[in-house]
């Protein structure tokens, strides 16, 4: 299941989840509108991850924990810090990002 980010506390969200993943996007954005979907797929294949869609406009200090400079981003934290980004429309990049994370 995919939550979406709702104020701007990704922090803590990270801090209390073991392995997070998120997709930062944009309304205006259609490669985040294409990989939404995309997203989702993985979200039910690794329920034991956290899948958050972070928008990275209303968010700036969510934003800033991975270095957003363009969307969408994916990015990948574990036990409480950023292990990965990849700025992507690509759904092999996506799956390897989750991948990384999953196996570990």
């Amino acid at each position: 299941m995919v939550k979406e980010l709702e104020q701007d506390n990704l922090k803590e969200i990270v801090a209390e989840n073991g392995t997070v993943v998120v997709q930062y996007m944009a309304g205006w954005c259609g490669n985040c509108r294409v990989m939404k979907p995309k997203f989702k797929k993985l979200a039910g294949e690794n329920e034991q991850s956290t899948f958050l869609m972070v928008d990275a406009e209303k968010f700036p200090e969510s934003r800033k924990m991975a270095n957003v400079d363009n969307l969408p981003t994916f990015a990948t934290f574990k036990n409480g810090s950023l292990v990965n980004q990849v700025q992507t429309n690509k759904f092999e990049l996506l799956k390897d990002l989750v991948n990384e994370v999953a196996s570990n």
